[in-house]
């Protein structure tokens, strides 16, 4: 039996208010006959649709989510760029609104509390409301139009319905009962507050579409093939398998192929995360995007295209992304139940004082206003930003940068950490550790004369000698020779050097008896190992290594003390792995993986529980997509910087427990603000709506409902703000010792 050919698109969606859209949305994708599987995510705006192309065209697709009132276009590689500069211009409007807004609706509060006395005061807060309801506040009635038409309630709906309750009986009170009270300020503040939400929302939206256009950026452009016997450089796009690709010392390499003339070292790190350039020979794979360090090559092409390595990685983050259920915010899901009764309790409280009790006109209109102005969103909408905002903003100044409340939400139910190795728990740059002289020989004579061949090198194990080497007077070398693969060798004086690996002492036939158990203790540490030598004689060794950093033990120690399981990843061999995972106090270790591998240990974590990736390198940014938060290192590169949740400004692993305890304290806050919300509507509506009337003849004005709606609403900022005082100190970590077996 055939398999069904399968096809998948991403569609850049628009207009979507709340979460609640994305669920009508990916309901109404799934809906389209022949759609396999269809998610839309409210924070990146794109949905991720899997379709059977014998029945589906992708114009259906588009047509889908217009007719519930969205825009929508399909997303292709180039439209990135494109993408970030429509985001921006969405950010500047609403920024521009806000500012509109505030200009408007502050006066109008001060007008109303403090300058009772100001003439035609009235009329003027009646001017100064309205281009705040109808042109600023335009987006809300749009988003209650578009939920009324699919059969649901979103926070717009809360927002359009108690602003307009407010602002209509305040026209109603200003033109026809001299004694009621207005209520112009309270809708005007109203609006403006939730589009100081909706600013600060889309500002922390707009890195995730960053993260996957820096990275599209990161390719090679152009490249240099051979064809018909002639060197033609040509747009990366027009590169094709079986090209011979011609690739110089200090260019990226275009694409995916197999070394088929030359050697030289390549730099990696994009890819693996390693810091250590990898020795390439006839033969051996080179990937696209990855720096050649040293000699000239020429490779055949392998991969292009939309199957470069590269091109992979971009749509991991991407899968990663689209797997994300949208974040369906408690308010929202109230909001859903929530409208509906409340207007309902609106009506019924006005049909039983005026035709059921006989009271005048005025007097149900005011209990059905007070019930729909006590039942407006203010405090159950600020509940959860508040919060967010004191916590995310206390994180900040810690070098804590966390981009949304979604992530604060998830961090305090992590139950897996796992960390990246190079870069991460380590310094991600070697450096020398050990000297090992032989009898009659000093540590400084082998670091010097080690100093004065490496000089010449241009290989990060070099570096770290010459670095060290710092301060001694390095002698000249002459006849200097790169060793492939094994080392370097040079004539200091009459004497000739080499230093370099076993091989090379082996090709030399040097005996390493006197030094081979160092050697290999050494390298059981997981160092890489260096034999200085001249003619036949060894005159000592030098180790080099990858330091893990002075907190990382401290980090792991302090995560385990809060419950919390760590794993290290790495795309290091066993040994090495296994070594940095014993002096950092973590278990369990995954070791020569590569990235697509990272993100396949992330989801059988998952299965356990939420999961953190912390990593630097744009080999970690799959996994850190992937993982249910993802932190990236502030020394990393801006991928990982920008896929990660997020960051860790100060490079420090004891940030990762300070985030996490912020994560605790700031939902503690959530949740009780979320409490203090909606008691308010609980117990203020049945009081609104008259039931107390009766028997004690209290009955909530809309005014005084309108007090209570501010009172709730400052109880939660105050709550909040509370969350300022509150300590990231943590509890000091058992000690470790980093020597311990």
């Amino acid at each position: 039996m055939a398999t069904k050919k399968v096809e998948r698109t991403t569609l850049k969606i628009s207009g979507m208010h709340c979460a609640s859209c994305s669920t009508i949305l990916t309901k109404a994708l799934q809906k389209v006959p022949g759609v396999t599987s269809a998610v839309v995510n409210y924070s990146t705006e794109k949905g991720t649709v899997t379709f059977d192309p014998a029945h589906v065209q992708e114009a259906m697709l588009v047509e889908a989510v217009k007719k519930k009132g969205y825009g929508a276009e399909i997303l292709k590689e180039e439209s990135y760029a494109r993408e970030e500069k429509l985001r921006q211009q969405e950010i500047q409007a609403l920024k521009r609104k806000v500012l509109i807004s505030s200009v408007l609706s502050f006066p109008a509060l001060l007008i109303s509390m403090f300058f009772t006395f100001l003439p035609y005061r009235e009329y003027i807060l009646w001017i100064l409301a309205t281009p705040v309801q109808f042109y600023i506040g335009w987006p809300f009635y749009r988003g209650t139009w578009a939920a009324l038409k699919n059969k649901s309630a979103n926070m717009d709906s809360l927002i359009a319905i108690g602003t307009s309750a407010a602002y209509f009986y305040s026209v109603y009170a200003l033109l026809f009962s001299a004694e009621a009270h207005q209520y112009f300020e309270i809708s005007a503040i109203l609006i403006t507050l939730v589009l100081l939400g909706k600013y600060l929302e889309a500002v922390a939206k707009g890195k995730t579409s960053q993260a996957i256009a820096k990275l599209v950026k990161l390719g090679a452009k152009t490249a240099t093939v051979i064809r018909q016997g002639k060197e033609l450089q040509i747009p990366i796009e027009q590169v094709i398998v079986s090209d011979i690709v011609i690739v110089k010392p200090g260019e990226k390499i275009p694409v995916d192929g197999i070394l088929v003339e030359g050697h030289s070292a390549v730099d990696e790190s994009l890819v693996t995360g390693e810091s250590m350039p990898v020795e390439k020979k006839k033969g051996d794979a080179v990937i696209g995007s990855t720096i050649n360090k040293q000699g000239a090559f020429r490779f055949k092409a392998t991969k292009v295209g939309t199957e470069t390595t590269l091109a992979r990685i971009v749509r991991l983050i991407e899968d990663a992304q689209s797997r994300k259920a949208p974040i369906q915010r408690f308010a929202d899901n109230v909001s859903a139940y929530f409208v509906p009764i409340v207007i309902g309790l609106a009506l019924v409280t006005f049909f039983i004082w005026y035709f059921v009790m006989q009271e005048e006109l005025e007097f149900a209109l005011i209990a059905a206003v007070a019930v729909l102005v006590i039942a407006c969103p203010c405090a159950l909408g600020l509940a959860t930003p508040t919060s967010i905002m004191v916590g995310t903003g206390k994180g900040a100044l810690h070098g804590i940068l966390i981009k949304g409340g979604d992530i604060l939400e998830a961090a305090h139910k992590l139950r897996f950490i796992v960390f990246d190795k190079t870069g991460t728990i380590t310094k991600g740059q070697p450096e020398v550790t050990d000297i090992v002289p032989v009898k009659g020989v000093t540590e400084k004579d082998v670091l010097m004369l080690a100093g004065s061949l490496e000089k010449n090198s241009e290989h990060p194990l070099a570096e770290a000698i010459v670095q060290k080497a710092k301060g001694h007077p390095l002698k000249k070398v002459s006849g200097f020779q790169a060793l492939v693969g094994r080392g370097v060798k040079g004539k200091i004086g009459a004497s000739e050097y080499y230093l370099g690996n076993l091989k090379l002492m082996k090709e030399r036939k040097i005996s390493m008896a006197a030094l081979l158990p160092k050697l290999e203790s050494l390298e059981e540490e997981g160092k890489t190992v260096m034999t200085l030598a001249s003619g036949k004689k060894v005159l000592g060794l030098i180790a080099v290594a990858d330091e893990i950093k002075e907190d990382s033990p401290a980090a792991v120690s302090i995560l385990k003390e809060m419950g919390i399981t760590t794993y290290m990843i790495t795309g290091d061999n066993k040994r090495t792995a296994q070594a940095i995972a014993k002096k950092v106090g973590i278990e369990k270790f995954f070791a020569e993986v590569l990235p697509e591998e990272k993100v396949s240990y992330v989801k059988e974590l998952q299965r356990k529980g939420k999961v953190a990736m912390v990593g630097d390198g744009i080999n970690d940014a799959p996994a850190i997509a992937q993982a249910d938060i993802g932190i990236a290192m502030g020394s990393g590169t801006d991928v990982a910087m920008e896929t990660g949740n997020i960051v860790l400004m100060k490079n420090s692993l004891l940030d990762v427990p300070r985030a996490i305890k912020l994560s605790r304290l700031t939902m503690s806050k959530v949740k009780q603000n979320m409490f203090w919300a909606l008691i308010y509507n609980v117990l203020g509506i049945p009081i609104a709506a008259g039931v107390l009337y009766p028997f004690t003849g209290w009955l909530l004005s809309p005014m005084l409902a309108g007090a209570a709606m501010a009172l709730s609403s400052v109880s939660v900022v105050t709550n909040a703000l509370l969350l300022r005082r509150k300590s990231l100190q943590l509890k000091k970590a058992k000690r470790f010792n980093h020597e311990q077996p």
